[in-house]
C-alpha cells in the first residue's frame, strides 16, 4: 500500500505544484502587480463568473511550475523508466496538461461557488480539497490509461495534502481560512 502511495504523490505532483503556485505567485514582488482575473470583472446574471483570486498569472505560473516539476521528476526520479506513450519527453505534455487541468478545475469550482452565494476565497468543503483532483485527473485521462487503483490513490494523498497544506498557508497568513 505504501508503494500505491508513493506512486500516486509522484504520479500527480505537477498538479499539486500547480495547484499551489497562485497562492505562492503572489508573494513574488515582481508578479504582485500581475493580477487581472481570468474573467476580466465580468459577471453573469449579476454575479462575478470567477472572481479576483483566479488570476492569470495564477493560471500561467500554475501550468509553468507543473511542466517544471514534470522536467525535474523525469531527471530526479524517472528517467530510467521507459514511457509508453511513445513520447520522447511525456513531461512536455502529460505534467503541463496536468497543470492546467487542476486549474480548470479549480476554477470551474469557483464558478459553481459564486452560483451558490459563497465569496471568493470562503471554504466550500470537500469541493475546494477536490477540485483540482478531479480536473488534473481528467485532463490527462484522455492522453494515458489511468487505473481505478491510482485515481483512489492520488485522491488519499492528494486530499491530505491540501488539508496539511492548507493548514501551513493560514498558519503563514497566506490564506484567510485554514480549510
Amino acid at each position: 500500500m505504501i508503494d500505491n502511495l508513493l506512486i500516486a504523490f509522484w504520479f500527480f505532483l505537477p498538479a499539486g505544484a500547480a495547484n499551489m503556485m497562485p497562492i505562492l505567485s503572489t508573494q513574488i514582488p515582481l508578479l504582485k502587480k500581475w493580477r487581472t482575473p481570468m474573467d476580466f470583472g465580468f459577471s453573469f446574471h449579476g454575479k462575478r463568473i470567477l472572481g479576483d483570486n483566479k488570476t492569470w498569472r495564477g493560471l500561467v505560473f500554475g501550468i509553468f511550475s507543473a511542466l517544471i516539476t514534470g522536467w525535474l521528476l523525469r531527471a530526479l526520479v524517472f528517467e530510467h523508466i521507459t514511457w509508453k506513450f511513445g513520447l520522447s519527453q511525456p513531461e512536455l505534455l502529460i505534467a503541463p496538461l496536468m497543470g492546467f487541468g487542476a486549474l480548470a478545475g479549480d476554477a470551474l469550482e469557483s464558478f459553481f461557488k459564486r452560483w451558490r452565494g459563497i465569496d471568493s476565497g470562503k471554504s466550500w468543503y470537500p469541493f475546494d480539497q477536490i477540485d483540482y483532483i478531479i480536473g488534473g485527473l481528467l485532463a490527462v485521462a484522455f492522453v494515458i490509461d489511468i487505473t481505478i487503483g491510482l485515481v483512489i490513490y492520488v485522491f488519499i494523498v492528494y486530499f491530505a495534502l491540501h488539508l496539511f497544506f492548507s493548514y501551513i498557508g493560514y498558519w503563514l497568513k497566506l490564506k484567510s481560512q485554514p480549510i
